[in-house]
């Protein structure tokens, strides 16, 4: 279940680097659980609509982002803590919750990022960030949402995951998360699998780091 979120946001900026911020609200929203902590079984888009400017991210009109996961009380326990408290930071404001009903994704194999799809292996004493031309991507990308998958008692052979990597938008972005800076890829991705396959990431995302507001698709 996916749930769009509207946002009073005209005329307010907020820091470049306010994902942190985000999540604490997603978080403060869901209220403390067993998600915490645990492989995240949801994921959030970035905040749309805003303008670089010097001074941060400005919005010249409202915002919207949209909030995933494949278990509906978890969703359910969303609404109920926005309606408890809408506030986020910097003066947002929600203003409107709209509710999208899982859809049917049988005859789709596309999807675009909502946010940067993040992976990283470990590689010996490092930590490898891989991004979507490294020929280890799409096979990273495959391993963690089976992870997933399996977590709740899913499988699929037929399931297979690529970056467009050729797609005209194909790129990365930067992204600052408690003082550190990573790149990550913004670049569309082609699933193959079962219809429920295909559902399940849309819901949950791609890539590590999920939780925090990465791997969103749409």
């Amino acid at each position: 279940m996916r749930i769009h979120i509207k946002i009073d946001a005209k005329g307010i900026t907020i820091p470049f680097d306010h994902q942190q911020l985000l999540t604490g609200v997603i978080h403060k929203w869901i209220g403390w659980n067993e998600e915490h902590g645990n492989i995240s079984l949801y994921s959030f888009s970035k905040l749309e609509g805003a303008k670089a400017l010097k001074s941060g991210l400005f919005f010249e009109q409202d915002s919207v982002f949209f909030f995933s996961s494949v278990k509906d009380e978890l969703v359910k326990k969303m609404i109920g803590g926005i309606q408890n408290d809408p506030s986020m930071f910097n003066g947002l404001q929600v203003k409107e919750i709209i509710i999208e009903e899982d859809p049917d994704l049988s005859s789709r194999e596309l999807f675009f990022a909502a946010s940067p799809i993040f992976i990283k292996r470990k590689n010996g004493e490092r930590i490898d960030h891989i991004l979507y031309d490294d020929v280890r991507a799409n096979a990273c990308l495959e391993e963690t949402l089976r992870t997933k998958m399996e977590s709740v008692g899913i499988s699929d052979q037929t399931l297979r995951i690529r970056f467009q990597a050729d797609h005209p938008k194909a790129g990365t972005k930067k992204l600052t998360y408690n003082g550190v800076q990573n790149r990550a890829s913004w670049c569309p991705v082609i699933i193959e699998g079962k219809p429920e396959t295909k559902l399940f990431a849309w819901n949950v995302g791609l890539g590590n780091s999920t939780g925090i507001g990465l791997g969103a698709i749409k």
